[in-house]
């Protein structure tokens, strides 16, 4: 008796097509606002990784360009310029505690004799302090081989990386780098520093390292490009430690 009623019951519930969506819709919205908010946090801190990186090699390759020393105004300049290309407007002040975007260049030298690494200059902008030469051997991994005397330019950036909504993504710290070769000349200096170029007359005159009367100085007319100097295709290469 009783399976006799629950049986056409249980049927006409299996046929049955109709409802109410609202309440379907009321049931999927949360679940695809959530993916869709994760997907859009991903997406948008791989996005910011990928702008920081390309702002770094902008700050590399422009560094490597460079003939003239270089000085604290022109850190300034190219710290906003970073800010700039990053959508993180920053003025450099001196003192300030914090920064939503750090910035330090450094240019390393090699030694063949003794197999070393050492710091010619370094300077820092934001949070970040200067490099030492103490400091490379968390870089010994990372740096390239190269020939003796030779420099190279290491720019790293870190950027405060705060998601817009928190899907399990962490607030966290975007750090780039990389190394390039000076283009034009075979150092870049800093200003004030002596300019000679390593020949025995170390009191060689002039800012430029282009236009000072060192007897190897060269010729730095580069219209053609053929001085350029290139190591890998023109970029640096990047780690993410």
């Amino acid at each position: 008796m009783l399976k006799t009623k629950i049986t056409p019951r249980l049927r006409r519930f299996t046929r049955d097509s109709e409802g109410y969506i609202t309440v379907e819709v009321m049931i999927m919205i949360p679940i695809l606002f959530v993916l869709f908010a994760a997907s859009w946090v991903l997406f948008d801190a791989f996005r910011q990784h990928s702008v920081d990186q390309k702002a770094n090699y902008a700050i590399g390759d422009m560094l490597s360009r460079e003939t003239d020393a270089i000085d604290s105004g022109y850190v300034d300049n190219a710290f906003r310029l970073l800010g700039l290309l990053t959508r993180n407007p920053v003025e450099y002040v001196a003192g300030a505690t914090s920064y939503p975007l750090d910035m330090r260049l450094t240019v390393v030298s090699y030694r063949e004799s003794n197999n070393t690494y050492s710091v010619e200059w370094s300077a820092a902008r934001g949070d970040a302090v200067e490099l030492r030469t103490q400091d490379l051997d968390d870089y010994l991994p990372h740096l390239p081989v190269m020939m003796d005397s030779g420099q190279i330019i290491l720019v790293e950036t870190w950027e405060d990386y705060f998601p817009v909504f928190n899907v399990g993504l962490d607030p966290m710290v975007i750090r780039t780098y990389s190394f390039t070769h000076p283009r034009y000349a075979p150092q870049v200096l800093w200003a004030g520093e002596n300019n000679g170029w390593g020949n025995g007359d170390q009191d060689a005159p002039g800012d430029s390292l282009c236009n000072n009367n060192a007897e190897n100085a060269t010729d730095c007319n580069n219209e053609d490009g053929s001085n350029n100097i290139e190591p890998n295709d023109g970029y640096g290469y990047y780690y993410d430690w």
